[in-house]
């Protein structure tokens, strides 16, 4: 399977990340990628750009280099209502969304039952495209009841390279995927890379991917036309004027 797209990437906006967007931007070229996603995290994360960020997107072309870049966000979950870091009068000016749990923006002690509650009201969230990094280890929730939920609610789930490094999250994140496979819930693979290196390789989550024997039409960015159809479902234009 050949991706062609990478829709979840960091740029030193975010501080612990480690390359510029242009940087990004060749590298994704030279992989042949038709589509970068540029999705820094949002304001709860205590490295995060400022607000400002998200608002001037509209200063960077739409394609830089033969490359599409989708410009969006890495929402933080707050807490297990599915509250997220970014208002709606922001949101509605990105055009890729992914909702992610992380440790230090999301509550305490926080059981399975609050994890999967905030799963259920991201669901309810218009805006958000994307259930990002969901498989891992410390934020399980109630797989078999969200699973089928996110693809009625025309959410993606991602599988994400970057949380397969972990022996530990690589199991629930084949959990995840079984489970898309069986309920027909489309995904988005993703590197989450935070260095140019990183972007547009996939290396553990396509090996898991084949190895439940995951159908490739349920992946997303596995097809330029599925792709592009997808996005332009959502008002997005692959060749915006």
């Amino acid at each position: 399977m050949k991706l062609m797209a990478d829709t979840h990437t960091h740029t030193i906006a975010s501080s612990h990340a480690y390359s510029t967007l242009l940087e990004n931007i060749r590298q994704a070229a030279q992989v042949g990628l038709e589509c970068l996603g540029m999705t820094d995290h949002a304001p709860a994360q205590p490295d995060s750009p400022h607000l400002w960020h998200f608002v001037n997107l509209s200063v960077i072309p739409p394609v830089v280099e033969g490359v599409r870049i989708l410009k969006g966000a890495e929402c933080n979950i707050l807490d297990e209502t599915g509250r997220i870091d970014l208002e709606p009068e922001v949101l509605r000016q990105l055009e890729w969304r992914i909702a992610s749990i992380h440790a230090p923006c999301y509550k305490k002690d926080a059981t399975l039952e609050d994890n999967t509650n905030a799963y259920l009201g991201v669901c309810d969230n218009p805006y958000i495209d994307v259930i990002g990094h969901s498989g891992r280890g410390s934020f399980r929730y109630d797989y078999e009841k969200l699973i089928p939920l996110f693809g009625e609610r025309g959410k993606l789930v991602e599988i994400n390279e970057s949380t397969l490094k972990s022996s530990y999250s690589r199991k629930n994140c084949t959990e995840i995927a079984a489970l898309c496979k069986k309920h027909r819930v489309p995904v988005v693979v993703d590197s989450d890379a935070h260095f140019a290196l990183s972007i547009g390789r996939f290396p553990a989550a396509l090996e898991m991917l084949e190895g439940i024997g995951f159908p490739e039409e349920l992946v997303i960015n596995a097809d330029s036309d599925r792709f592009w159809s997808y996005l332009e479902q959502k008002g997005i234009q692959k060749n915006p004027d």
